[in-house]
């Protein structure tokens, strides 16, 4: 294998891994060195020798902000990932989802270490980004873990399994067994709320002569809410509400909540190996967290229902509480042999449970008696998977060794949906999230196994290639097999080229094939009463529904590397992704006489919508991602200058037709309406680019970061209330200085100028409610406003 550093391998590590915001610096032969995991089953592949374009992240370029979350740390390092915030979306303004490439956020796999992350027991059914997606939260796993985090931008089903449509994010622990560090963060928005402090620290442990390793995490995260809601604005013309009604205060008055939730966040882990052997180390990686969420559903007037009034004349906002509880351990012994045979066995466990709880609220049909707080239920995740992983050097009489690898997996998944208590769904329910019913109590469960071969090898010192093949069986909807091709070719010292093409899929999560439930929303102008039913029950069938199948992929991706000049180094990356059969959530459909009464049939009342998840759409993706770097050394200090940009453009290339029984039914209002096609192809940014600059001395660091949201669109029903958003500049500054080598002290500002997304047109009052939600739940970059933070961290 060719370990050679040469001007292409470094502008490969470029193309690669290098920093797609100014907390990237490194230098190249760093990146250049860094041994990945991610998309290989190459022993000792390094960045400069993946065949598929790889992003590294490091632990500096996640702190670099004040942000103490996972996700949105990512999001302001990677332009081809997307993290808005969205509010008053019942358990998604919680747990919020992020996306890859404007993909669906549960076409992404998630590993820890190599591993396979254990979904959420989230399941996104509100106007947001990722509607109807079942997802890792990102969330949960503590930022001090982590040594580094491989993103790569390439479909790798054949190499992982189901979700790695989009690409796959592995994020892998520190594990040496000394060093450490403290850290305490502090800051709030310029608003005045949103106040966030974060004390968090790792350290490494080395035992039994240093054959033995443990190194442990954790944090501690206080948010307060935020709110960005404005007044009530209707002035009693003609057509408007009438104040202090159903959902509206009085006029000029400010009562609903719109921000992020308060949130109270532990977590813990420990990355640990023991080498029992010089061929034979065992390991074990844990992760626990609990999180305490509070969001806000709609505001109930004082003439909301007559019982209002009774526990709350003014009227009341009812508190969602989501409290989460996140569990994973992997386990497992690896080792080798001398004549160049790997393998490793391993078992992972995962396991996600969220209690929903509504707090501030009332259950009108108990009147002046009803409590004021009610446990909801709860959903839960589990999965159990054992893997086996096998690999061997072939001599094959070429310049390097062939690798084969091969191996197998079972994995076992469940997902419940357990009932809250009577009084939480008795009769109208508890205002703002009801609880979910006995009726509704799931207990759903699935197995599958895969079998994987692959073969990759150094061809001659220019040209190498890969090629793998996997076989999945699920017990729920049969088998799938998938493969993938890859390549990569230097043309010369300054030019490269790489390729990939492979084909995928996604298996319909236990969550989209078995989750109901009846609870407000805001459709279209139009507060209603959703039911959420699963497409094999009798209801959903009844309406036309057929049971989920899984998606499918097809993948290509072509990328060339160049360096023009010395330390300058260029990229360009174009994708294209196919999707069939993708797993959508209806529209929510209103609706009318003849449908209640089959629904009144089937014992469901009190429903004024409905929806249920289908396999109507076929997309195709394409787009291109774009990343340069440059450095200036200068006398006693360094200036890195980097560049990146992503587009993608989704398109929905088939749509079924809406079932009969629909339009027998006399309902208009289509499965797969055009606000949900938006959802596909116009509701997140086009494009973004990232602009950076980091310039370092022994003592300082001062780092200026300017990020382009492009411009998206968000649809409704209504084509007349459509609305583009105009692209959005934010700048992030941050000063570092370090008085010696253990301390560092850091001020900044994350968005310092202030900047805001348009408002929804006020013309829009549906869409606005009147004035009180002013800006859209897709916001790219949320609508918080200036953050401004400081940060004292201690390293040993």
């Amino acid at each position: 294998m060719n370990r050679k550093s040469s001007t292409l391998a470094v502008a490969v590590a470029i193309a690669l891994g290098l920093p797609v915001a100014p907390a990237f610096a490194q230098s190249g032969a760093q990146t250049l060195d860094t041994v990945i995991v991610t998309g290989t089953r190459v022993a000792d592949r390094t960045v400069a020798e993946s065949q598929s374009p790889i992003d590294i992240i490091t632990p500096e370029a996640l702190q670099a902000t004040g942000s103490t979350e996972l996700a949105t740390a990512l999001s302001r390092a990677l332009p081809s990932l997307n993290f808005p915030r969205p509010a008053l979306t019942d358990g998604t303004s919680g747990v919020r989802p992020a996306q890859l490439r404007g993909l669906s956020p549960d076409q992404v796999l998630i590993l820890i270490n190599g591993k396979r992350r254990h979904l959420s027991g989230q399941l996104n059914v509100n106007g947001s980004m990722g509607r109807g997606s079942s997802a890792v939260d990102l969330n949960t796993i503590p930022v001090a873990a982590i040594e580094r985090v491989e993103v790569l931008r390439d479909g790798a089903s054949a190499q992982y399994g189901s979700d790695a449509i989009a690409g796959v994010v592995n994020i892998v622990l520190k594990g040496a067994g000394s060093g450490g560090s403290l850290a305490l963060d502090l800051g709030q928005y310029s608003a005045g709320d949103g106040k966030q402090y974060q004390l968090s620290g790792d350290t490494g442990v080395g035992f039994a002569d240093g054959r033995g390793t443990v190194h442990l995490a954790g944090q501690l995260t206080h948010q307060d809410r935020t709110n960005r809601a404005g007044p009530f604005n209707a002035y009693g013309l003609p057509g408007n509400p009438t104040p202090n009604t159903v959902n509206w205060p009085s006029v000029g008055v400010k009562a609903f909540v719109v921000g992020d939730p308060e949130v109270d966040t532990r977590a813990v882990s420990g990355n640990a190996g023991f080498d029992f052997s010089d061929n034979l180390r065992g390991y074990a990686t844990a992760i626990a967290s609990n999180r305490d969420i509070t969001s806000f559903a709609f505001y109930r007037s004082k003439n909301h229902n007559a019982a209002t009034s009774l526990l709350y004349p003014d009227g009341f906002v009812p508190e969602i509480n989501q409290y989460l509880k996140d569990r994973s351990l992997v386990a497992g012994l690896k080792g080798g042999t001398d004549g160049g045979f790997n393998w490793d066995v391993s078992y992972n466990y995962g396991y996600s449970r969220i209690d929903f709880a509504t707090r501030n609220t009332m259950n009108y049909t108990l009147g002046a008696n009803s409590p004021t707080s009610f446990h909801d239920g709860a959903l839960e995740y589990t999965h159990n998977i054992v893997n086996a992983d096998f690999s061997q050097a072939l001599d094959w009489g070429l310049a390097y060794p062939v690798t084969l690898s091969f191996g197998g997996e079972y994995r076992q998944e469940k997902w419940n949906q357990s009932p809250g208590e009577p009084n939480s769904y008795l009769g109208s329910g508890a205002q703002g999230f009801g609880g979910f019913t006995p009726i509704n109590a799931v207990h759903a469960d699935r197995h599958n196994y895969a079998f994987y071969a692959g073969l990759e090898a150094d061809l001659t010192d220019k040209l190498s290639a890969g090629a793998t093949a996997r076989y999945e069986d699920y017990s729920d909807f049969g088998s799938k097999t998938s493969g993938k091709l890859s390549a990569r070719y230097a043309f010369t010292d300054a030019v490269a080229l790489r390729a990939t093409v492979s084909n995928g899929f996604r298996a319909p999560s236990l969550a989209q094939q078995s989750y109901q439930v009846i609870t407000s929303n805001y459709s279209n102008g139009v507060f209603v009463e959703s039911g959420t039913f699963p497409a094999t029950s009798t209801v959903a069938q009844a309406l036309g529904s057929k049971p989920l199948q899984a998606e499918t992929s097809t993948s290509y991706s072509l990328g060339l590397v160049l360096q023009p000049a010395e330390r300058l180094y260029l990229t360009i990356d174009a994708f294209q992704i196919d999707i069939d059969d993708r797993i959508l959530l209806s529209s929510t459909i209103n609706t009318n006489a003849a449908t209640n009464a089959l629904l009144n049939s089937l014992g469901i009342n009190n429903v004024t919508a409905f929806r249920y998840f289908n396999n109507s759409a076929d997309t195709r993706t394409r787009g291109v991602d774009v990343v340069g770097s440059y450095n200036i050394p200068l006398a006693a200090s360094a200036l890195d200058l980097t560049a990146s940009y992503s587009y993608n453009k989704t398109e929905v290339t088939r749509l079924a037709p809406s079932p009969g029984v629909l339009t027998s039914l006399g309902l208009t209002t289509p499965l797969v309406a055009r606000d949900e096609i938006g959802r596909l192809e116009d509701a997140f940014p086009r494009d973004k680019a990232i602009l950076g600059g980091t310039w370092t001395s022994d003592q300082w660091t001062l780092g200026l970061n300017a990020t382009r949201y492009g411009k998206f669109t968000v649809r409704q029903t209504n084509a007349a209330l459509d609305q583009g958003y105009d692209p959005q500049w934010v700048l992030d500054v941050s000063a570092s200085f370090k008085p010696s080598e253990q301390w560092t002290l850091t001020v900044g500002a994350d968005n310092v100028l202030d900047s805001h997304p348009d408002k929804v047109d006020p013309a829009f009052t549906g869409v606005n409610a009147w004035g009180q939600m002013p800006y859209s739940n897709y916001a790219p970059a949320g609508f918080n406003g200036a953050y401004v933070y400081g940060r004292i961290g201690y390293k040993w």
